[in-house]
């Protein structure tokens, strides 16, 4: 009977010497206006069913807007009622998760852009027997990736773990076994932020 380190050992990883990401076309872009009271927020090329939210430096959620329609999203906040403190825009895309901060003091509102953030996200394909894995790290960011199967004993167990950095073209493949036919977890760790992929092979 196969085992789960049979599996461990049936994994395959072969790092691409290739990039061949396109994460850059299409992306979109922050435009910030701001008269006395309002601040109008313009975000060009967006998607529909991204995610616009506003969160304070704790990372808690003070509004969240699914966009309804791809295009251009505009709209006006008055960011003046917030208590002084450290905030930020954060539209949450397919692909890229953008974010620009802003400060809350005596009722003025101040923007630096040049603390605007894109954090790219994993991307998980399967193709055949092969889960292909793929990231942009402009920054050299860690990326831990974590591979579980969902075995006999019905709950996930780990069949591989590793993290890569010092580079900024992250290519993964994982070769799995017709043998360990079933469900597959993929847990993504980067920039101080988890997501989770489930794959049915």
């Amino acid at each position: 009977m196969k085992t789960i380190k049979d599996l461990k050992k049936s994994i395959l990883m072969v790092a691409l010497m290739t990039a061949s990401l396109s994460y850059a076309n299409n992306t979109s872009s922050f435009i910030v206006t701001k008269d006395i009271k309002k601040t109008a927020l313009i975000l060009e090329h967006v998607k529909k069913g991204e995610l616009i939210s506003i969160k304070n430096n704790s990372g808690l959620i003070l509004y969240k807007e699914i966009i309804k329609s791809s295009g251009t999203y505009s709209k006006g906040f008055d960011l003046t009622e917030l208590p002084d403190g450290n905030y930020f825009f954060e539209l949450d895309g397919d692909v890229e998760i953008k974010t620009i901060p802003f400060l809350v003091k005596a009722n003025n509102v101040v923007f630096d852009r040049t603390k605007e953030t894109i954090l790219f996200k994993p991307t998980t394909r399967l193709k055949g027997n092969l889960i292909l894995v793929s990231k942009l790290a402009l920054d050299f960011e860690p990326l831990k990736i974590d591979l579980y199967y969902k075995g006999i004993s019905g709950s996930f167990e780990l069949i591989n773990s590793e993290t890569i950095d010092n580079t900024k073209f992250i290519e993964r493949i994982y070769k799995l076994s017709d043998d360990y036919k079933g469900n597959y977890k993929i847990v993504y760790n980067t920039s101080g932020k988890e997501f989770t992929e489930y794959i049915n092979f």
